[in-house]
């Protein structure tokens, strides 16, 4: 096989360890895994427009990939720092779970907006 391919191939394999990694490591991944299956049932069961599918898609990558993000500085941060208190290295981990949290918030809006008016229809 050709190098190239083998080394697109490793790195695929890389990305998969990581994300395993990711949801049996991170406890707030497993919750966002959740919320995003409980979203797309939801989007099957109300029939979601292709529009908000795609802003439910765009937002369900959204925060995993910042809690990736979020992941990797904090566990950078702890072993550069040797797990000892430094200020800044407290506000680089703070600056990277805002991260999380504003995607978090806009998911949750987008949830709103597009569920709740469905939901409340069927009452």
């Amino acid at each position: 096989m050709n190098k190239y391919f083998h080394d697109r191939i490793q790195s695929l394999r890389f990305a998969f360890s990581g994300l395993r990694m990711l949801f049996r490591e991170t406890p707030n991944a497993r919750i966002q895994l959740v919320m995003a299956l409980l979203a797309v049932a939801l989007g099957f069961l109300l029939h979601i427009s292709t529009t908000e599918w795609l802003a439910v898609c765009i937002v369900i990558g959204m925060v995993p990939a910042l809690e990736a993000m979020n992941t990797a500085i904090e566990k950078l941060s702890d072993f550069a720092s040797q797990h000892q208190k430094h200020p800044i290295i407290k506000k680089v981990k703070d600056i990277a779970a805002a991260g999380v949290l504003i995607a978090s918030i806009a998911a949750l809006a987008v949830g709103i907006l597009i569920f709740l008016p469905k939901l409340i229809a069927l009452m």
